[in-house]
Parts: C-alpha cells; sequence; structure tokens
C-alpha cells in the first residue's frame, strides 16, 4: 500500500514535467518556423540585388530617351493649361523605411492632399485637372519617376512607396519589411489594384476607412508575397502585366499567371470570397 501510494506520488510530477518538455519543445519548432518565415521575408538572393540595380539604370536611361519627345508635350500642355505645374514633388516612405521625393508629372490642383479625401483619389475626383485625368489614365503621370530609378530611390519593379498616413495603414508586421525592397515604379500591389480610385469610390464606406480596412491589409499581404518570390522571372512577368492591365484593368490574369498569391477578396471586381465569378 505505501509504495503504491508512493509511486503514485512519483507518477504525476513525472508526467506534468513530460507535457512542461512537450510545451516547450512545440515552443522551440514555432520559433524555428517563424525565424524561417522572417528569414524568407528578408530574403536578398545574391546575385538578384546588383543585376537588378544594373538592369534599372539601363532601363531607366533607354526609357528616358525614347519618352523625351512624348515629354517635350506633355511640359508645355501642363505649363499652358490648369496651374501651370509641370512636376509635383511629395514626400514618401522608401528604402528601409528611409524618405526620399517622389516625382510625378502634376494632375490636381496645387494643395490637394489637405483638400478633399486627402492622399485618396476617388474616381472623377473634382482635384484632378482635365489634362490630369488623361494622365493618370494612361498612368504617363508616373513615368518622371524614372528619375527616382536613376538616383536609386527606386526600382522598376517594387511596392509602391506611399505617403506616411498610408504607410501607416499597413498592419505593423507590413511595415517591418515591405521596404526591404526597394519601392517600385509597378508591383504586384499596383497591378492588382490598377482601379483603386473605383473601388474606393464605389465602396459605399468612408474612403480612408475602406482603405484602412480593406485595400491596405491585402495589399500588404501581395507585397510580402513578392518578396517570398523575388526573381528575374517574377519581375519581367509583373512588368508584362503591368502593360497588360492598362488595356484591361479587371484582368484575372494576376491570378492565373501566379498561382501562390494570396486569395482575391470579395471586394475585388469579378471575385467573390476569394474565387472568380463566372
Amino acid at each position: 500500500m505505501i509504495i503504491c501510494c508512493r509511486l503514485s506520488v512519483l507518477r504525476y510530477p513525472l508526467s506534468e514535467q513530460r507535457t512542461e518538455n512537450r510545451e516547450q519543445r512545440t515552443e522551440n519548432r514555432e520559433q524555428r518556423t517563424e525565424n524561417r518565415k522572417q528569414k524568407t521575408e528578408n530574403r536578398e538572393p545574391t546575385m538578384y540585388l546588383p543585376l537588378k540595380r544594373l538592369f534599372d539604370i539601363l532601363f531607366a536611361l533607354l526609357a528616358l530617351a525614347i519618352l523625351s519627345p512624348l515629354f517635350a508635350i506633355i511640359i508645355p500642355l501642363l505649363r499652358l493649361t490648369g496651374e501651370g505645374e509641370i512636376f509635383y514633388f511629395q514626400k514618401r516612405i522608401g528604402y528601409r523605411n528611409r524618405t526620399f521625393f517622389i516625382w510625378k508629372f502634376a494632375t490636381m490642383i496645387k494643395n490637394s492632399p489637405n483638400l478633399g479625401t486627402g492622399t485618396l483619389t476617388l474616381r472623377n475626383d473634382p482635384r484632378v485637372t482635365p489634362l490630369g485625368r488623361y494622365l493618370r489614365m494612361t498612368k504617363i503621370n508616373e513615368l518622371p519617376q524614372l528619375v527616382n530609378i536613376l538616383k536609386g530611390d527606386m526600382s522598376l519593379v517594387g511596392p509602391r512607396p506611399q505617403v506616411e498616413i498610408d504607410f501607416l495603414a499597413y498592419p505593423a508586421d507590413i511595415q517591418a519589411i515591405i521596404y526591404n525592397v526597394r519601392p517600385g515604379l509597378t508591383g504586384i500591389g499596383s497591378i492588382i489594384f490598377r482601379d483603386e480610385e473605383k473601388l474606393i469610390s464605389e465602396s459605399g464606406m468612408p474612403p480612408r476607412d475602406f482603405y484602412v480596412q480593406h485595400i491596405a491589409p491585402y495589399k500588404g499581404e501581395l507585397e510580402r508575397w513578392y518578396q517570398q518570390h523575388l526573381s528575374f522571372f517574377t519581375d519581367f512577368f509583373l512588368i508584362c502585366l503591368t502593360a497588360w492591365v492598362i488595356v484591361f484593368p479587371h484582368s484575372r490574369l494576376p491570378y492565373r499567371l501566379f498561382r501562390g498569391l494570396p486569395p482575391a477578396p470579395g471586394f475585388l471586381p469579378g471575385w467573390e470570397g476569394g474565387r472568380v465569378r463566372e
């Protein structure tokens, strides 16, 4: 009887110890998984980045040379229309969360960030000038960012640089990693949200609330996906898709080409509950 009692007393501490050991091993596995995930998100392939930078410089120089006749037409038109402004410079969050000034053709009236919906632009926004509306629709207004690419502020492909208020709309874990790569002239987020102005305008919610609750979290997951798939092949297909969605803004091709993209949210045109509506 005494022996049984002693065995019983010994058995329970041993059982508790084994449980604690199992819990500790589980925590260790979870920590290792999280560490591997963090390393993947911060992954910078050895040859990819310097070669990409070389390509950015060559592409920007070639593009500026080819587009110079177009710029020679747009610059006088901007000077003679609207408020006479040609370029628009705005502070953005960039590589390693450092700020820089982005170049754009002026498409809105002065002081626009302090008027109406602030940094968010709506469909038929009254702050946009008539010429600016065409430049924004064709994305020609973004072409001066070739200068930012030459300066090293940006790359051809990467997450779009945001103003501070829009950057802070990202979840904290996205803020920590999204600009581990240089921001881009185009990227998976800007391709999927090619018609962001229309989405915000037709959401039925206050513009800022819709952006913070729906657009920013999903856009952040898209950019996380990009960093997990850094390669010349990914960049090449994103460049091709950029041209494609200018012509077909609601195309589902990105999801068919990149099968591992985060499931599409239901508010995107043609999608419902992460599934395409045929």
